[in-house]
């Protein structure tokens, strides 16, 4: 039996969607916020990041060990995650087990935020940032970001700052929570074997007194002025370069055109860059990818290898993308549509896969389209569309940084 799509929304706002499969063998549950670093002002650059740890620190009447407890005598695989625009915490369970994940889910999702656990995270949150300053690429990347999106706040990192996490306050994150982590700025979402009605009469006891607060996002392009910019490390021993360059939003239909070319490339095999980096031993590392994101996107591209070599490795990169539009052709988009297909059917098996496609979905662009037609409209894409879209966004790059050896 195929999936079926539900949707309610709950009078304060609350939206709960489902995918469910009477015939499935599992269940799963996501809470969706929309809002990430890009939802933050400087001074709480981090503090979406940080929330989502303290969500895990206990709720009115459970502390933090009785929600993990709780979790682990159903067998749950739970976790959460924050990035740039969506902070989404999640459960995949049995199915009988389903309706205890909503009512952990849902007191998680109102914290008791006491100062004592925000001091004891904070030394955590530090840590982690020390952790990332000790890899090469998020150092790369995290300038580059920076340097291509400020002042629009998509150059904030998601972890924050040393100094920003230091500087914050537990009031400065109520506020920020109690702003943003409103009920019509949440959705729900559930995919598997479960009675849709049930579920929204529970999720409705549990959260039906969450207050709405227009919570909203500026989506407009920003100014990308770009240029170069070059870092020097003494721990390093390789050299690493990057490049971001515009690219269709997540709400656009060219992005299906867009993510093929990303994977033609720079896809961890068989892509242009493979070919002309790896194979060849010019480059250890090279790959492209597609990030759209809420009003606009970009692509990057990213090799490491011998420092002395990086003037040729940045010179292939550079000629690739530049023959990229026309050296396209239809095997590229044969090869790729299968891995595509397999990947996305393979997925679409998984109650827990299911659940992150709708509640990313409905989060970015609230309306629902099924995998079999994502999956057809992707197989639609032509050569004629890839050019299309090699032209109306070359991949040309703005904002180029490079990390080598002091």
């Amino acid at each position: 039996m195929a999936y079926q799509f539900q949707h309610a929304t709950l009078p304060n706002g609350l939206t709960i969607i489902a995918e469910t499969d009477p015939s499935a063998h599992s269940a799963a549950a996501g809470f969706f916020v929309k809002t990430g670093a890009r939802d933050e002002t400087d001074a709480e650059m981090g503090v979406s990041h940080f929330l989502e740890h303290m969500m895990f620190k206990g709720t009115g009447d459970m502390t933090a060990d009785d929600l993990n407890k709780a979790f682990d005598e159903i067998g749950a695989r739970n976790n959460a995650f924050t990035s740039n625009e969506m902070t989404c915490f999640y459960a995949h369970v049995l199915p009988e087990s389903l309706p205890r994940v909503n009512e952990l889910l849902g007191k998680m999702m109102r914290p008791s935020l006491h100062q004592e656990d925000f001091e004891t995270e904070k030394g955590v949150i530090l840590e982690e940032i020390a952790m990332y300053k000790d890899n090469p690429f998020w150092v790369l990347y995290e300038a580059c970001t920076e340097k291509h999106f400020a002042p629009h706040p998509l150059a904030h990192r998601v972890l924050g700052t040393t100094q920003t996490i230091t500087d914050l306050k537990r009031e400065q994150m109520r506020s920020y929570f109690d702003r943003r982590y409103s009920a019509d700025n949440t959705v729900v979402a559930l995919a598997g074997r479960l009675d849709f009605d049930a579920c929204v009469a529970q999720i409705g006891e549990l959260c039906g007194e969450w207050k709405p607060t227009r919570a909203s996002r500026d989506s407009t392009k920003p100014r990308t002025p770009g240029g170069e910019l070059r870092l020097t490390d003494s721990k390093v021993s390789r050299g690493y370069v990057l490049a971001l360059c515009e690219a269709p939003a997540v709400g656009d239909d060219r992005r299906y055109a867009a993510a093929l070319l990303a994977q033609i490339m720079g896809a961890p095999d068989n892509s242009r860059m493979h070919w002309s980096l790896i194979e060849p031993g010019i480059a250890e590392e090279a790959q492209a990818s597609f990030d759209p994101h809420d009003g606009f996107g970009e692509y990057f591209v990213y090799a490491s290898g011998d420092p002395d070599r990086l003037d040729e490795i940045w010179e292939t990169i550079a000629r690739d993308l530049k023959n990229l539009r026309d050296t396209l052709c239809q095997e590229d988009i044969d090869r790729l549509l299968n891995k595509f297909v397999t990947g996305a059917t393979v997925g679409g098996e998984r109650s827990h896969d299911r659940m992150h496609r709708l509640g990313r979905q409905w989060t970015y662009l609230a309306e629902y389209t099924p995998l079999e037609e994502e999956l057809a409209r992707i197989s639609r894409v032509t050569l004629d569309e890839l050019r299309a879209v090699c032209d109306e966004f070359p991949i040309r790059p703005i904002t180029i940084g490079r990390l080598t050896p002091e």
